[in-house]
């Protein structure tokens, strides 16, 4: 039986270094994904928030790769993984006029819930902030 992990990809009309910091800086994760607590540039802990409105921590783990704006890995978890540790992984690469993103988040197995369930419910979690990710990289780079 295959290890169970999700792996997706998408193209973005966007240079490596503006999607690079769609994945690493503060500002730009909170336009598609969470807000967190610091850069994710460099290794080191890390915690996503609920949203501005609601700081608590949802989401966290730990930054163990940093190679900009090529390569970005680390830990993640949250409650409903029973803060079991999983590995996310984002690979970019130029293409054309854009860059190609590679996501694979791994790591399930051993967790202390249903890692199917987890499967399918990250699968469609990724799907659904990949949209938001493909519409907000494409806007207009903010000022300031």
């Amino acid at each position: 039986m295959a290890e169970p992990r999700i792996e997706k990809s998408l193209f973005l009309k966007a240079p490596r270094e503006r999607v690079w910091d769609f994945l690493t800086g503060q500002d730009n994760l909170a336009r598609w994904f969470h807000p967190v607590d610091r850069l994710l540039d460099r290794p080191g802990p890390y915690i996503f928030l609920k949203s501005v409105e609601e700081p608590e921590r949802c989401m966290w783990g730990e930054v163990v790769e940093a190679q900009a704006p090529a390569r970005l890995v680390y830990t993640f978890t949250h409650k409903w993984l029973g803060e079991h540790l999983t590995r996310v992984e984002w690979t970019l690469s130029e293409v054309a006029s854009g860059t190609l993103v590679k996501l694979v988040h791994d790591g399930f197995e051993g967790a202390p819930v249903d890692v199917f369930e987890q499967l399918c419910g990250h699968d469609a979690g990724w799907d659904e902030h990949f949209v938001k990710l493909r519409v907000r990289v494409a806007e207009p780079a903010m000022a300031g």
